[in-house]
C-alpha cells in the first residue's frame, strides 16, 4: 500500500519536472547596478498630486527585469492620506516601513505597521493604506512590476488635484482598479 502511494506520488510530481525543464530561466543581458540612497532610477524623485503628495523613487524599474519585478521607495509627506481601496488583479504588492507608521486594509483586516514591519498583499485582494504619522517612508515591491511606474509618473504630471473620478479612471489605465473609499485613520 505505501509502494502504491508512493509511486502515484512521484507519477504526479513528474509533470511538474518536465515542465520546469521546459521553461528554462532565462538570461538578463546587460550589467547590474547600483541606486544610491535619496536618488530614482530613470525619473528622479516623482512627486504625486492626487491621492497623496509623496515622493518616489524607482530603485528597480520593470524596465531592468523584462517586467518581472519592480521596487520604488516612497516618501510619506501626506499624514492622514492615502490610497482608495484598490485592487490589482495581476500583481502581489510587498510594503516594509522604514520610517514612521501606517495603517493598512487587507480585505476586511486591518493593520497598524511601524518601522520594521512589513505586510504582502497578495493580487486580487481589495487593499489601502493611510499614512499615520507626519512623516514616513516604505519600501515598495511589486511582482510581476505591471504598471505602477507609468501611474506614479501619470500622476506626478497632473496640473491640478484630480477628482475621484479621474483616480479611478487613472487607476484603470494601469491596470488597477477602485473599489471604495480611501481607508480613513483618527
Amino acid at each position: 500500500m505505501k509502494r502504491n502511494k508512493f509511486l502515484l506520488s512521484m507519477l504526479a510530481a513528474f509533470p511538474l519536472a518536465a515542465r520546469a525543464k521546459l521553461s528554462p530561466i532565462p538570461h538578463r543581458e546587460g550589467k547590474g547596478f547600483a541606486v544610491k540612497a535619496g536618488e530614482g532610477r530613470f525619473h528622479g524623485h516623482i512627486q504625486l498630486k492626487g491621492v497623496n503628495a509623496n515622493i518616489l523613487d524607482v530603485k528597480v524599474s520593470g524596465k531592468d527585469t523584462d517586467g518581472d519585478l519592480a521596487i520604488f521607495e516612497q516618501t510619506g509627506l501626506s499624514p492622514k492620506r492615502g490610497t482608495p481601496l484598490h485592487v490589482h488583479p495581476f500583481q502581489d504588492e510587498i510594503f516594509y516601513v522604514l520610517e514612521g507608521e501606517y495603517y493598512f486594509q487587507l480585505g476586511s483586516e486591518k493593520h497598524h505597521l511601524k518601522v520594521g514591519d512589513s505586510i504582502f498583499l497578495p493580487r486580487k485582494i481589495p487593499h489601502a493604506w493611510t499614512q499615520i504619522s507626519e512623516r514616513g517612508k516604505m519600501t515598495v515591491i511589486l511582482q510581476p512590476a505591471g504598471k505602477l511606474e507609468e501611474f506614479f509618473v501619470a500622476m506626478a504630471s497632473l496640473e491640478h488635484t484630480p477628482t475621484s473620478e479621474e483616480i479611478a479612471e487613472i487607476f484603470a489605465a494601469h491596470e488597477m482598479e477602485v473599489v471604495g473609499p480611501p481607508l480613513q485613520v483618527e
